[in-house]
């Protein structure tokens, strides 16, 4: 088991099956029409894409993130720290500030729903204070990030060192939100934390 964040697309998205989004698509359209913002209806389909095609967005979850969350400490506001990675669902959409729904996501009774184009600044910036190389990889289709950051990146550590090396969980976490963010905006779609 374990948290992932995955891209969904259009099928899952605004589905009505039990493990589908369609819940949080219909409350974030019903705030976003609220607040008199355009809903968030072009989603792409879902399609079998090949592997390293970067259509699709899998990572799971799994190192310690407490270097992470120091280096949010360390550069970024509380706010900003919440809005890079405390989100339920990242969307491509430009939103001032987070969006609660009272949808139950799982993890909590409540869905937070952010903009992309506010993380990706941020995730940015994270990324140039660790000096992020630029050999980490550009796409995720399955857990492509988690496997280099495990096989390559400890090679490349030795050779290229600086602030990433000596913490390579604190990067990954850094590339995997940089890479969440580019994603959604690239291919227009949500990812989710599931």
């Amino acid at each position: 088991m374990g948290v992932y964040l995955v891209s969904v697309g259009a099928e899952e998205w605004f589905g009505e099956e039990e493990d589908g989004w369609g819940e949080v698509a219909s409350a974030l359209n019903a705030e976003l029409r609220r607040r008199g913002l355009p809903p968030y209806e072009d989603v792409p389909p879902e399609t079998d894409f090949a592997a390293g095609s970067g259509q699709a967005f899998e990572e799971k979850l799994t190192p310690s993130m407490a270097g992470f969350l120091a280096l949010c400490q360390a550069h970024l506001s509380p706010e900003e720290s919440e809005t890079l990675c405390g989100w339920t669902v990242l969307v491509p959409v430009s939103l001032d500030e987070e969006i609660w729904l009272p949808v139950d996501s799982g993890y909590s009774e409540s869905t937070m729903v952010v903009g992309a184009p506010q993380v990706l600044p941020l995730a940015e910036k994270l990324a140039a204070a660790i000096e992020l190389p630029s050999e980490t990889p550009a796409t995720c289709d399955n857990l492509d990030l988690s496997m280099w950051f495990r096989n390559l990146a400890k090679g490349l550590a030795t050779t290229r060192t600086g602030l990433w090396s000596t913490d390579l969980d604190t990067a990954f976490y850094v590339a995997l939100f940089l890479r969440a963010a580019q994603h959604s905006i690239r291919r227009g779609c949500p990812i989710v934390c599931t």
